[in-house]
C-alpha cells in the first residue's frame, strides 16, 4: 500500500489528475516506469492509461513496443477515445503505427471490401464489406491521427489525407453498392465533392458534401440509366453512413444539389447546367467554387467541374451577389447566437468568418484573376495576399487563425470521432485541449486566452474584408471596364466624360504595368475608382492628380493598404482630386495627409489649443529659424488640406470654413513670432492685432494675414531700443512666412495700419491712441470693427482693442457726416477699384449683391448702434446680422438676403481657389470653369445656368437691401 501511495504523489506531479487511479492500474498491468514517463507528455494520461491497459489485456506484446511505434500509440490513445477503442477491438492495427508511409487509400479500402481496385468492380458481395470498409479506414485513420499528434504531418497535410481517405471511402461504398445492385448499370456516374472535401481540407468527423452527375451509356436509355445511377448513388451513402458493429463513417450530404432535398439526387450534366443558368442562387455558385470529382467516374467528373467553372467565375456579376452572401453568413449567424462564441466553427471569429471572407474575395476578383481560383482555404488566402487583394499582415492574422481553430478542431473530433464545433466548458475537457497543442504550464489558462485572441483577430478582419465596399464596386463592374483593357478602354473613358483619354489610359498603364505588389492593387483599384473619378468636376485632373500621389507614395507600405482597405479613404480621395488643384497641390507635398481621409471625425478642424500645442511643439524641436518655420509650415499644410477636404466633403459650412482657416492663421503666426523672437527677451511687449477678413474670423483659401503690430516698451528699456527690437521682430516674422518653399506662404500684410504704407509698421500702444484721438477718419473707425488679438502678448492686445473700442462702438454711435463720408467712399470704391473688363454682376467681393455690400451693411450698423447695443460688438459679418435682427435693426428677411447672398459669394471665391489652385474674384466666363465651380458647390454636371441663376438671384435680392438699408 505505501509503495502504491509513493508512485500515487510521483504520477500526480506527472500530471495524472487522478494519480492514485493511475497508480493502481500501473501497478496492476505492470507497466515499465519509463512507460509512466511517456505517458505524462500526451494530451490525456488518465485516458491513455486507462486504454493501454486494457489494450495490454487483449495483446501483451504492446507492453514492448518502443521508438515511433511507442509515441505514435501514446498520443492516439491519449487525444482519443474513439481510436483507443478500435485499436482494443483490433490490436493488431497498432501495427499500422509503426509504418512511417501508408500509401494512396483507394487501392486499400477497395480491398478491404473485396473489390478490384484496378476495376473498381466488386470481386464478390461480401456481407460483412461495411464493417471491413470500417476497419480498413479507421486503421488508416489512426495512423493520420499518430502522425498528425506527434508533428510528422502538418495541417494543410492532415486535411489533404483526410479528405483522400473520404473520397477513397465513396469508391469503395460504390463498389459495395455495384455489388448490391447485382448487375452491371448502363451509365457513367462521377461523385462531385463540394465544401472541405472537394476543397481538400476535410477534418476528421463531418458530413461529406457531394453532387451526384451522370450519363448513360451509348445507347442507353437514359431514363434507365437514370434509375439505375440513383440506386448506385443511394447505396454508396448506406455504405458510408449506416450503423454496423463498428459504428459508421459519416452521411454522405447531397442537400447541396439542384433543388436541394427536393430535387433528384442524379442529374445529367446537360441537366445541371439548365438548372445553373437558369434557377441557381448565389449561394449554389459560392458552394460550387470547391467543386472537385472525387470518386466514380473522374473523367465525366471533371467535365462537370471544368463547365461549372463558368458560372462559380462570372457569379459576382449577378444583382445584389455581394449583398447576398452578407445576408446569407447574418442569417448563420443569427441561427448560432444561443451557442455563442463556443461555437468554433459558425460563431464570431469562427471558421466559417475566416472562410467567407475567403470566398467572397475569391468570387469577387477571381473572375479577372485566374490565381485566385483554388478550392483550399489557406492556398486561396495564400494566392489574395500575393496578389495585393488582402494586406500580409492580415493574410498572417488569418492563416494563424484558421490553422489553430482547426488544430482544435481537429482535436475536439478526435476525443470521440463525433462531429462537434462546440468548444468544452469542463476543465478536464479544456485542459486535454491545451496539453494536446503543447500548452503544459497552464493548459487550461493558455488555451483560452489563445483561442480568444485568435477569434477576436478573425473577427476583426473578417468584418474588416467581408464588408469591404470595394467587393460591392468591383462586383458592379462590367467585365470591360474591370480589365481596363485598350480595345473599348478609349471609348469607355470618353463616355464616362474624360476629356484626354488616351492621356487617362496612360496614366493607367503607368499605374497598373508590371508584376509589383502595387500594380497589383492598382489594378484592384483603378477601375473602381475611374467611376468615382467621373463623378467629380474633373476626371483627367484627378486621374493625373491619383498617379502623381501614388508616384510618391506607391512604395510606402500603408498608402495602398489603405485605399483597398478601406473604401471610404479611396473614394475620397477621388472625389478630392477630382475637385480640388489647391487641395491636390497640398496633398502632393503632404502625400501622408491621405491618412486624414478615412472618417469625417478626422476631417474635423482641430481646437486652437491643440494646434497651438503641437505648432510650439514643432517649432521648437529646431534651432534654426527657417527649419523651425518649415516644420510650421508644414503642419499648416497638413491642416489647410483637412480643412479643404472637409469643405468639398461638405462636413464644413463657410462660416466654420472661415473659423477654422482664421484659428489656423493665428496659430501660424503665433509660433513664427515665437520663432522670430528666439530665446533673447525683448525689451518691450509685443502683440499682433488681425484685422479685415483674419479679424472677422472669415479667412479665405486665399486670404493674406492683415494685421497690425503694437509694442510697449517694459519698464526701463528706452522707447527707441524698444522700437528697433519690435520692428525687427516683426520684420523676421514677415520674412520668415514669406520664405520660398513647397508649402503655401502666409503674406502679412500689414497696409490697415494709421497712414498705411507711410506710416511706421510697429507703433507704440501710446502712439496708436494719439493718433486715433487726433488723425482718425471714419474709414479707420471702420477697419477697427474688424481687429481682433491675434498672437503675442495677450494683455497688451486688450489692452489695445480697448482704446479701438472708443472708436469702432461709440456711445451715441457715428453722425450723419460720419454715415455720408462712408457712403461716399463705398460709392467711389464700387466705380474705381472694379477691374476693367470685369462684369460687376460676376464680381464675388465688389459687385451688387457680393461680399463688400453685405459687409458695409454690417458695419454702418455697427457704427451706428453698437455703443448702444453690445450684442453688435462682434468681428464677424454674419453674427453682426443676426444680432441686428434680434434688436429690430434689420427686418428677417432682409437679414436673411444679405447672409445668403454672403454665404454664396463666400462659398464662389472659396471654390475658385480649391478648383483653379489660384484666386479669383470673379465667376469665370468660360463654361467648362463655370461647370467646375457649379460640381463644386455641389449642382449636378449641367447645372451651371442654375448655379448662375441662383447667384443672381441671392445678389440681386442683396441689392435691393442694401440700397434701402445703407443708401
Amino acid at each position: 500500500m505505501p509503495r502504491i501511495e509513493s508512485s500515487a504523489a510521483r504520477l500526480a506531479r506527472l500530471g495524472f489528475a487522478d494519480a492514485a487511479r493511475a497508480a493502481r492500474l500501473a501497478a496492476e498491468s505492470g507497466l515499465p516506469g519509463d512507460l509512466l514517463e511517456a505517458l505524462a507528455a500526451v494530451a490525456d494520461p488518465d485516458l491513455a492509461l486507462t486504454t493501454l491497459t486494457r489494450l495490454v489485456e487483449r495483446d501483451p506484446a504492446v507492453l514492448h513496443a518502443r521508438g515511433p511505434t511507442r509515441a505514435n500509440l501514446l498520443q492516439v490513445l491519449g487525444a482519443s477515445d474513439a481510436l483507443g477503442e478500435h485499436l482494443v477491438r483490433h490490436p493488431d492495427q497498432v501495427a499500422l503505427l509503426a509504418v512511417p508511409e501508408l500509401g494512396e487509400p483507394r487501392a486499400a479500402l477497395l480491398l478491404a471490401v473485396g473489390a478490384d481496385p484496378h476495376a473498381a468492380e466488386p470481386a464478390a458481395s461480401a456481407p460483412d464489406a461495411l464493417n471491413a470498409l470500417r476497419v480498413a479506414y479507421r486503421g488508416r485513420l489512426a495512423h493520420l491521427a499518430a502522425r498528425d499528434l506527434t508533428g510528422q504531418a502538418a495541417l494543410a497535410e492532415v486535411m489533404a489525407e483526410l479528405s483522400d481517405l473520404a473520397g477513397a471511402a465513396l469508391e469503395a461504398g460504390l463498389a459495395i453498392a455495384r455489388a448490391e445492385l447485382g448487375e452491371a448499370a448502363p451509365v457513367r456516374l462521377a461523385v462531385i465533392g463540394l465544401g472541405k472535401c472537394g476543397a481538400r481540407e476535410l477534418n476528421y468527423i463531418s458530413d461529406v458534401d457531394v453532387v451526384f452527375v451522370a450519363e448513360p451509356h451509348e445507347g442507353a436509355d437514359e431514363t434507365k440509366a437514370l434509375r439505375a445511377a440513383t440506386r448506385l448513388a443511394q447505396g454508396m451513402m448506406r455504405a458510408c453512413s449506416a450503423a454496423t458493429a463498428e459504428g459508421s463513417l459519416w452521411e454522405v450530404d447531397a442537400g447541396l444539389r439542384p433543388e436541394g432535398r427536393s430535387g433528384p439526387l442524379v442529374r445529367t450534366l446537360a441537366s445541371h447546367l439548365a438548372y445553373y443558368r437558369r434557377w441557381a442562387k448565389t449561394w449554389e455558385f459560392q458552394a460550387l467554387l470547391k467543386a472537385r470529382p472525387v470518386a466514380g467516374d473522374l473523367e465525366l467528373g471533371a467535365a462537370y467541374v471544368a463547365s461549372v467553372d463558368e458560372f462559380v467565375w462570372s457569379a459576382a456579376t449577378r444583382d445584389h451577389f455581394v449583398e447576398d452572401v452578407q445576408a446569407m453568413r447574418r442569417r448563420v449567424e443569427a441561427q448560432v447566437r444561443a451557442e455563442g462564441e463556443r461555437q468554433l466553427k459558425l460563431g464570431p471569429g469562427g471558421l466559417r468568418d475566416i472562410e467567407f471572407a475567403v470566398q467572397l474575395l475569391q468570387l469577387v476578383h477571381g473572375r479577372l484573376d485566374p490565381l485566385l481560383r483554388r478550392r483550399a482555404t489557406l492556398p486561396a488566402l495564400a494566392a489574395l495576399s500575393r496578389g495585393g487583394y488582402v494586406g500580409r499582415d492580415d493574410a498572417k492574422g488569418l492563416a494563424e487563425a484558421y490553422t489553430f481553430l482547426r488544430r482544435v478542431e481537429h482535436l475536439l473530433q478526435l476525443h470521440r470521432l463525433r462531429r462537434t464545433h462546440l468548444l468544452p466548458t469542463g476543465e478536464d475537457d479544456l485542459r486535454r485541449l491545451g496539453r494536446a497543442l503543447g500548452m503544459q504550464a497552464d493548459p487550461v489558462g493558455d488555451f483560452t486566452a489563445r483561442w480568444k485572441r485568435h477569434a477576436r483577430e478573425a473577427r476583426r478582419l473578417h468584418e474588416k474584408l467581408f464588408y469591404r465596399p470595394l467587393l460591392q464596386a468591383v462586383a458592379r463592374l462590367p467585365e470591360s471596364e474591370a480589365r481596363l483593357s485598350t480595345s473599348a478602354a478609349l471609348a469607355r473613358l470618353e463616355a464616362l466624360g474624360y476629356a484626354d483619354p488616351a492621356g487617362a489610359l496612360r496614366h493607367l498603364a503607368a499605374l497598373t504595368t508590371g508584376v509589383t505588389r502595387r500594380a497589383a492593387i492598382q489594378r484592384t483599384l483603378l477601375p473602381v475608382m475611374l467611376g468615382w473619378f467621373a463623378g467629380t468636376p474633373d476626371p483627367d485632373a484627378g486621374l493625373l492628380g491619383f498617379r502623381q500621389v501614388s508616384d510618391q507614395l506607391g512604395a510606402t507600405p500603408w498608402y495602398l493598404r489603405l485605399l483597398r482597405d478601406e473604401t471610404a479613404v479611396a473614394q475620397r480621395m477621388a472625389r478630392v482630386l477630382g475637385t480640388s488643384r489647391y487641395a491636390t497641390g497640398l496633398l502632393m507635398n503632404a502625400p501622408d495627409a491621405v491618412a486624414l481621409l478615412g472618417s469625417d471625425a478626422d476631417l474635423a478642424p482641430r481646437p486652437a489649443a491643440a494646434l497651438r500645442a503641437e505648432a510650439s511643439a514643432a517649432v521648437s524641436r529646431h534651432d534654426h529659424p527657417a527649419k523651425a518655420v518649415t516644420a510650421l509650415r508644414a503642419l499648416r499644410r497638413r491642416e489647410l488640406f483637412r480643412t479643404a477636404v472637409a469643405d468639398i466633403s461638405g462636413l464644413a459650412d463657410i462660416e466654420r470654413v472661415g473659423v477654422a482657416l482664421s484659428e489656423l492663421n493665428d496659430v501660424t503666426i503665433q509660433a513664427a513670432l515665437d520663432t522670430a523672437i528666439g530665446q533673447g527677451a525683448l525689451p518691450t511687449r509685443l502683440a499682433v492685432i488681425a484685422m479685415g477678413r483674419l479679424g472677422g474670423m472669415e479667412s479665405s483659401y486665399a486670404s493674406d494675414a492683415d494685421v497690425m503690430f503694437v509694442h510697449a516698451p517694459l519698464p526701463g528699456a528706452s522707447e527707441r531700443e524698444a522700437g528697433d527690437a519690435a520692428f525687427a521682430v516683426a520684420n523676421e516674422l514677415r520674412r520668415l512666412l514669406a520664405l520660398p518653399a513647397p508649402d503655401p506662404p502666409l503674406v502679412i500684410d500689414p497696409d490697415l495700419r494709421p497712414e498705411g504704407r507711410q506710416g511706421p509698421l510697429v507703433r507704440t500702444l501710446a502712439s496708436y491712441r494719439a493718433y486715433y484721438a487726433r488723425w482718425s477718419s471714419p474709414w479707420e473707425s471702420q477697419a477697427l470693427l474688424r481687429a481682433r488679438f491675434s498672437a503675442g502678448d495677450a494683455a497688451l492686445g486688450a489692452e489695445f482693442l480697448a482704446v479701438a473700442d472708443g472708436l469702432r462702438y461709440p456711445p451715441a454711435g457715428i453722425g450723419d457726416d460720419a454715415v455720408r463720408d462712408i457712403r461716399r467712399l463705398k460709392a467711389r470704391m464700387e466705380a474705381e477699384r472694379l477691374p476693367r473688363g470685369a462684369d460687376p454682376a460676376l464680381h464675388t467681393k465688389l459687385g451688387p449683391g457680393g461680399l463688400s455690400d453685405v459687409e458695409w451693411v454690417a458695419q454702418l450698423l455697427q457704427l451706428r448702434h453698437a455703443g448702444a447695443v453690445p450684442e453688435l460688438r462682434t468681428t464677424r459679418t454674419l453674427e453682426t446680422l443676426r444680432a441686428a435682427r434680434a434688436f429690430e435693426l434689420l427686418a428677417p428677411e432682409d437679414e436673411a438676403e444679405l447672409a445668403e447672398a454672403w454665404r454664396i459669394a463666400s462659398r464662389v471665391r472659396d471654390a475658385i481657389m480649391l478648383i483653379k489652385g489660384r484666386p479669383g474674384d470673379s465667376i469665370p466666363a468660360g463654361a467648362r470653369e463655370r461647370r467646375l465651380i457649379a460640381q463644386t458647390l455641389g449642382y449636378p454636371p449641367d447645372g451651371s445656368e442654375d448655379f448662375l441663376d441662383d447667384y443672381r438671384r441671392a445678389t440681386r435680392r442683396a441689392r435691393r437691401v442694401v440700397e434701402r438699408v445703407f443708401y
